[in-house]
């Protein structure tokens, strides 16, 4: 495994396959993940591979087979639910927030709901404003639900693995933007854990806090920094419920600055959660204002140079942190 290169989709895509190996009470289900291939072709062929029973096209109704995936955690099964795109999830609140969530809870530990819920989201492919939405904020906000949000190859490759031997629901994130991404598969993979963020880049001066596809335009500011004497250190939160505090906090009492970077809109957001986490716990590690940069409060643009306008890119992560520094002098 180690050393090759595969996309963020194959990832995925071996995922889901080394699953439906591993264990027969796991099947796929959603809208198109059987014939099509999946609206974004992450299970095409797996249909051929295994069949109607294990990969069902569903009807086109989230809150019905978001239901039937309940039903099924219930009756002993693992299944993995499929959703195109976050905001057709909005038609299966009901079942993920009233039913998912809180059966374990109300039947005092009896019931647990084994469920997991893929679906792509945010911005990048110019989708327009109905299918661009970031609503990790959403779900990260409900007791009873995990959230995890995958950046990289390795993440995706083996995040899966992780959910489907958790007894809680799981939602997993794909960043659309991020599907064709290419990166190398090492070994770590097969160890990937649901809880805890990660240090991707080591630095001294800035810590930067992000997910998803937020890692990489940190990545890019990052080395922009670099070339301006300021090294930023980068965490990737990974796990949006539970977060990892004491990780964010371990990093700001070396660097002493942070800037969150959310693809979310700046109103109601994980950066402000974070934020006021970073300020409640670690105020006194602080030398400047906690910073956010976050997705421009519009629905996302069609026009591709509006789409990038409205997110918080390279350029705008980079601006946030020579401020931070300016305001200093």
């Amino acid at each position: 495994m180690s050393g090759t290169r595969i996309t963020y989709r194959e990832a995925v895509k071996q995922a889901l396959r080394e699953a439906l190996h591993a264990d027969p009470r796991v099947f796929l289900m959603g809208e198109d993940v059987g014939k099509y291939g999946g609206c974004f072709a992450v299970s095409k062929g797996l249909l051929d591979e295994f069949g109607e029973q294990r990969i069902r096209d569903t009807p086109l109704s989230e809150s019905a087979f978001v239901g039937a995936g309940i039903g099924a955690a219930l009756g002993g099964l693992r299944p993995i639910v499929e959703i195109m795109t976050v905001n057709f999830s909005l038609l299966a609140l009901d079942q993920i927030v009233n039913t998912a969530a809180t059966l374990c809870h109300m039947s005092g530990g009896q019931f647990p709901v084994p469920v997991v819920i893929r679906m792509a989201t945010g911005a990048g492919r110019q989708l327009a404003a109905q299918h661009s939405h970031s609503l990790e904020a959403w779900y990260a906000h409900v007791p009873g639900l995990r959230v995890v949000e995958p950046a990289t190859i390795d993440d995706a490759r083996g995040m899966l693995r992780a959910a489907l031997a958790s007894p809680d629901p799981v939602i997993i994130f794909e960043p659309i933007s991020l599907y064709n991404m290419e990166g190398e598969l090492t070994d770590a993979a097969a160890t990937v854990r649901l809880e805890g963020a990660r240090v991707h880049r080591a630095g001294r001066d800035v810590t930067l806090v992000t997910y998803g596809a937020g890692l990489w335009r940190c990545v890019t500011a990052a080395e922009t920094l670099a070339a301006d004497g300021i090294e930023a250190e980068i965490i990737d939160l990974r796990s949006l419920r539970p977060l990892d505090d004491a990780t964010v906090l371990a990093s700001v009492h070396r660097t002493r600055r942070v800037v969150i970077v959310d693809e979310g809109w700046r109103t109601g957001s994980l950066a402000a959660e974070v934020g006021l986490r970073i300020v409640e716990q670690g105020f006194y590690d602080l030398d400047a204002p906690v910073g956010r940069v976050c997705t421009d409060e519009v629905p996302i643009p069609y026009p591709k140079h509006l789409e990038d306008a409205a997110l918080p890119g390279p350029e705008r992560i980079v601006a946030a942190v020579r401020r931070m520094f300016s305001d200093e002098q």
